[in-house]
């Protein structure tokens, strides 16, 4: 289980675990972690899990956000990392779990280095591709479902706005992460009164677009279907969350 510790002059100030969505850093409280600091911007920077490890990037934040002491615009992190945000540092520990009391001590060679992956998040190998078309079949009626495999013929996604409040009816996902919400970092920006900040979170990734709710209590449907963690995304597919419902799809 990987973890961040935010230090401040060497003081742990709070531990965070992290999970497979997106970790969002920043001065303002909508953030995951909020470092109460006028050298970090409001939305600083982002970590999530991309392509079986975890990566960091600055969202062009006026200070930076550097990696053992190198400013960084996006980097891999690896286990004892240390990133500089304002002047706190996040601690990145790949491997951890808690003892009986619930305090984190440094796992031993038998546990497992990350947690297992969704069926429906899948690494760019052949067995997981077999194992992506087996979900898709049994996700659907339709013997036609496919996944973009981006490279080699890059498809870029879309959304199409079906009904709700948006600030757009049609966006086009090209960032590696597209986060659907009413804060200010979101690419589909919802205008409800009542919208969450971040309702769902969709990730661009080599074998195609996968969609997930930001947290626990919001529900995400797939073609009516309520998902569970993270869902690969299929032309046509009709998406509802927070109010809003959208068709996806992909350039021609």
């Amino acid at each position: 289980m990987a973890k961040l510790f935010l230090k401040y002059e060497q003081a742990v100030l709070k531990e965070i675990p992290l999970s497979q969505g997106v970790t969002t850093i920043g001065r303002l409280p909508d953030n995951v972690i909020q470092v109460d600091n006028l050298a970090v911007s409001g939305h600083h920077a982002k970590i999530y899990w991309d392509n079986e490890k975890y990566v960091i990037e600055d969202n062009n934040s006026l200070n930076g956000t550097y990696v053992n002491n190198a400013r960084v615009n996006r980097r891999a992190l690896k286990d004892g990392d240390n990133v500089l945000i304002g002047k706190h540092i996040l601690s990145f520990k790949e491997d951890w779990r808690e003892d009986r009391s619930g305090k984190s001590v440094a796992a031993g060679p038998s546990a497992s280095p990350m947690p297992k992956l969704d069926p429906a998040v899948m690494l760019d190998t052949k067995g997981m591709k077999e194992r992506l078309s087996n979900v898709a079949q049994e996700a659907g009626p339709s013997p036609t479902r496919q996944y973009s495999n981006l490279p080699g013929g890059e498809k870029v996604g879309t959304l199409t706005i079906l009904s709700g409040k948006t600030d757009d009816i049609q966006y086009v996902l090209t960032s590696k992460m597209s986060v659907i919400g009413k804060s200010d970092m979101a690419s589909i920006k919802l205008k409800a009164w009542f919208a969450p900040k971040m309702a769902a979170l969709i990730s661009k990734r080599e074998n195609g677009y996968f969609i997930a709710a930001s947290e626990k209590r919001i529900k995400v449907k797939i073609n009516d279907e309520e998902i569970a963690g993270q869902r690969a995304l299929a032309d046509g597919d009709v998406i509802e969350v927070a109010g809003i419902k959208m068709s996806f799809g992909f350039q021609t």
